[in-house]
């Protein structure tokens, strides 16, 4: 049973209520809805609806669909092979992007994020209860959906975003990120991409008026410190000679995080400071690395529709950037030792 909505129309709870309940007396066993609503997983509903268990209900974006033809008309694994079904999906994906389709991206923020940058900027206190706080998470949410279908289709595999450990379960994560939001200021959301050597931590703060962007490398555990950092150094000057235009525009905003081991807190230094930051080290043993781009909004941080603007151009000059180009330290792989050089050791 499939329910559809489009343009700026929204599910109704208790139609879905209704559905379900004639779903269940008939022995469908799917409910899918259709909207330009947007959830991390297809097994989540951007409505709090409950329905009999016999019932199962999933939800799509249209921005999903869209994304999702796309990738079929990409040279890649699971593309299509007959030639009269390209030009047929071609069709499809040309109407689905006529602007007067129905089709929506998310475009801004809704009222309540604006009114939350506003309680923190004057230090007023966050409620649980309060609608803007409501409005913040679902808004994020949303934008965090939208920011890994955008991804996907540039990249033409389907990224994921938040986490698996809520999948099932939207609720939870809404009350999770509540507590973050209103203990810590700041949401925080993850992008998984495969063959990417890290996932991308997407982290705005209402307290700094910025947004972050990181990916972590664990730092080879065959070195020194110095070897260490050379070998990042060598990484980012490797994503500089790639893309010089575009990794100067955003150098000054590059920082780096060294994560000690036993240490909660990271060393967070600039590009400049790599040559040196060995010296301040020490003893201390490295065991990762986050390379971050942090963008200071300001004022522009609550405004609705300037902040989707903003995170999504950065997250894919980011990616594009530094991102794809980095790669993982790997292990050595074992070697035996013959008899003649171990007698050489000796």
């Amino acid at each position: 049973m499939i329910e559809v909505k489009n343009g700026t129309s929204e599910l109704d709870e208790q139609q879905i209520k209704d559905y379900a309940i004639i779903a269940k007396a008939y022995g469908v066993e799917k409910l899918l809805t259709i909207s330009n609503q947007f959830v991390s997983f297809p097994t989540q509903s951007p409505i709090n609806v409950t329905i009999p268990k016999k019932v199962s209900l999933y939800h799509l974006s249209w921005s999903y669909i869209l994304t999702i033809a796309h990738m079929l008309l990409i040279d890649n694994d699971d593309n299509i092979a007959d030639e009269d079904q390209i030009e047929i999906m071609k069709e499809v994906v040309n109407y689905l992007e006529f602007p007067k389709s129905g089709v929506l991206g998310f475009k801004q923020m809704k009222h309540g994020w604006k009114d939350v940058a506003n309680k923190i900027s004057t230090g007023a206190s966050l409620k649980n209860n309060d609608k803007s706080v409501d409005e913040t998470i679902s808004s994020w949410l949303e934008e965090e959906r939208d920011m890994a279908l955008i991804l996907s289709r540039e990249l033409g595999l389907l990224v994921q975003s938040g986490q698996r450990k809520y999948k099932k379960d939207l609720s939870k994560r809404i009350k999770d990120e509540k507590k973050q939001l209103i203990k810590n200021k700041f949401l925080e959301s993850t992008l998984q991409i495969d063959g990417a050597a890290s996932n991308v931590i997407v982290c705005p703060n209402f307290n700094k008026k910025n947004i972050e962007m990181s990916v972590t490398l664990e730092a080879p555990q065959d070195r020194k410190i110095r070897p260490q950092i050379t070998w990042l150094r060598n990484q980012l000057k490797f994503c500089k000679k790639k893309n010089l235009e575009l990794f100067t525009k955003i150098e000054k905003e590059l920082m780096v995080d060294i994560n000690i081991k036993f240490t909660s807190k990271p060393i967070r230094i600039s590009l400049k400071e790599m040559e040196d930051v060995h010296e301040k080290l020490e003893t201390k043993e490295i065991k990762s690395f986050s390379i971050i781009r942090v963008k200071y909004l300001g004022s522009k941080f609550e405004k609705q529709s300037k902040f989707v603007d903003i995170i999504e151009e950065m997250l894919l000059l980011f990616y594009q950037t530094v991102v794809q180009y980095l790669k993982k330290w790997e292990k050595p792989v074992p070697k035996i030792t013959t008899k003649d050089t171990e007698a050489e050791t000796i």
